[in-house]
């Protein structure tokens, strides 16, 4: 009589598990699965892994395998120093995002208060990287959708981040007569009909957060256009944007009067952010 099948193992599922997704990948989905972080898997690779377990880690291979981003099938996603909830209704934070934080905080003073906004938040990732580094700012975080703004201020009760409001509206709008140091933005920028939009992770993310107009910068064009209005003398506007938008970014920011305009690259040596600053 032939011996009845061993239990799955923590190892046994990663190595059948590496073979069909990206290792990664597998890690975070097991980890996910078992109700335990990531670095606990490589304490207990032999530690046996109960039916209902690996058979709720083989649904979340299927939906991977379909397509499904490893952000949504965890409901988290680490940026800067924050672990972040996120949801179809929400961008998925990505890293080159953090160069547009790490330039915005570049050009803060530490030695007063401050009032930022963060135009687009989604999640909140850039929202709640500002506050939890200049503690002595007040961020203002828009979104045109109800749902990621839930999201996003759930992100700020967890992170324990007091000094957030969150606004509902499109842009500028929810923030009429106000004026900050500083506005940040990661807007759709993707050109409609672009290819990409239809591949990989961008298939399931909220398609306004991604496209907008013919040639992708239908938001910015509007945010440059009310930025005057809304920032203080010598406040700073930043985009995140496209590879290929740095100059025509440059050439937006320079007709509705800002100064010192320039072009930032990230760490794979492409155009990312373009910022520049209202005269004083």
């Amino acid at each position: 009589m032939p011996s009845p099948p061993l239990p799955p193992t923590v190892r046994s599922l990663l190595e059948a598990a590496r073979r069909r997704v990206d290792p990664p990948e597998a890690e975070l989905l097991l980890a996910h699965a078992l109700g335990h972080p990531r670095g606990w898997l490589y304490a207990h690779v032999d530690d046996e892994v109960a039916d209902v377990d690996a058979a709720r880690f083989e649904h979340l291979l299927m939906r991977r395998l379909a397509g499904e981003p490893v952000a949504y099938l965890c409901g988290r996603r680490g940026f800067w120093t924050l672990d972040l909830a996120v949801t179809p209704d929400t961008l998925i934070p990505r890293p080159e995002t953090e160069r547009l934080v790490e330039l915005a905080l570049a050009r803060l003073p530490a030695d007063r208060d401050l009032q930022l906004a963060d135009l687009g938040t989604g999640s909140g990732a850039i929202a709640l990287a500002l506050a939890s580094e200049c503690r002595r700012a007040a961020v203002a975080a828009t979104d045109a959708s109800a749902a990621a703004l839930a999201v996003a201020r759930a992100n700020a009760q967890e992170a324990g981040l007091a000094n957030v409001s969150f606004h509902l509206g499109d842009w500028f709008g929810a923030l009429q007569g106000r004026r900050f140091d500083l506005v940040a933005s990661n807007p759709p920028y993707i050109a409609e009909g672009d290819p990409h939009l239809s591949q990989g992770d961008l298939r399931h993310e909220p398609p306004l957060a991604l496209s907008s107009g013919p040639d992708g910068l239908d938001a910015i064009r509007a945010i440059a256009a009310d930025a005057p209005a809304h920032l203080l003398p010598g406040g700073w506007l930043l985009f995140e944007h496209g590879w290929a938008q740095g100059e025509a970014v440059r050439a937006l920011l320079h007709a509705v009067g800002f100064v010192d305009v320039a072009t930032h690259r990230d760490l794979e040596d492409r155009d990312r952010v373009t910022l520049g600053r209202l005269p004083d």
